[in-house]
């Protein structure tokens, strides 16, 4: 049975400008799209930590690359997006989708040359028994730097990679991947397609930004899909809204 990746953009499941307040609009719409999927085949969920993940881990200094040996630290943030996943699964629930938690920072680990390793065969079980596996962008332990963040676009790599994805959706503010003009990209199969338009920073916020997104996702063996959420209802239908990352 076919598998879709769907990663939910912490700016789309919450309000980002107040601190751990979910939008409860875009939440709705992004439960609707899974329930949905869910219906027609299996389905693996990641969301990012907006205003949950993000405040908390700049207030400890904790980023991708800045880590901590504060546990208390650590704990504040991972019990944010605790709650970030709970009011997930709490809406997914409602409309009748069997998730369930996967929670980063006790299933995964990085490796002193930053490599993420994630373990995914409770994931895979609980997709082959019929559930919804729901990621998170986390706090992780990190060989050599104590506690570092994980991205939703790292663990989607994981996923899609170890799982063997047919498709993979990322759904964020943006309509796909800008170029210079400000229009939408349709398609990209190397980096050098939107390395103008990019630039060289991959360091937005805590967990990198489309440069780093775009880099990761080159390097899947399934199409990528980047829209917003006004292209939710055609990825769900099969169709390519934004832009499609494929790498050659």
């Amino acid at each position: 049975m076919s598998l879709v990746v769907l990663k939910l953009g912490g700016s789309v499941v919450t309000d980002k400008d107040e601190p751990e307040t979910v939008d409860e609009a875009g939440l709705a719409a992004a439960a609707d799209a899974v329930a949905t999927l869910a219906e027609s085949g299996r389905v693996a969920v990641v969301h990012g930590g907006g205003s949950f993940g993000h405040h908390h881990a700049a207030e400890h200094g904790v980023s991708s690359e800045s880590g901590s040996h504060d546990a208390l630290g650590v704990r504040a943030i991972h019990d944010a997006m605790k709650r970030l996943n709970d009011a997930v699964l709490d809406t997914l629930a409602d409309r009748g989708v069997a998730a369930l938690p996967v929670h980063p920072l006790s299933a995964g680990a990085r490796e002193a040359d930053d490599s993420l390793s994630l373990p995914l065969a409770a994931t895979e079980t609980m997709l082959d028994e019929g559930f919804v596996p729901v990621l998170h962008g986390d706090v992780i332990a990190h060989a050599g730097k104590g506690a570092t963040i994980v991205s939703g676009d790292d663990l989607v790599v994981s996923l899609a990679s170890g799982l063997g994805a047919d498709r993979v959706g990322l759904c964020s503010t943006v309509p796909g991947v800008l170029d210079a003009d400000g229009d939408v990209i349709p398609e990209i199969t190397a980096f050098a397609d939107a390395a103008d338009a990019l630039g060289g920073s991959d360091s937005t916020d805590v967990t990198g930004g489309m440069a780093a997104k775009v880099r990761k996702l080159l390097a899947l063996g399934a199409p990528a899909h980047v829209f917003g959420p006004e292209g939710l209802s055609a990825f769900v239908a099969g169709e390519s809204p934004g832009t499609v990352i494929r790498g050659e």
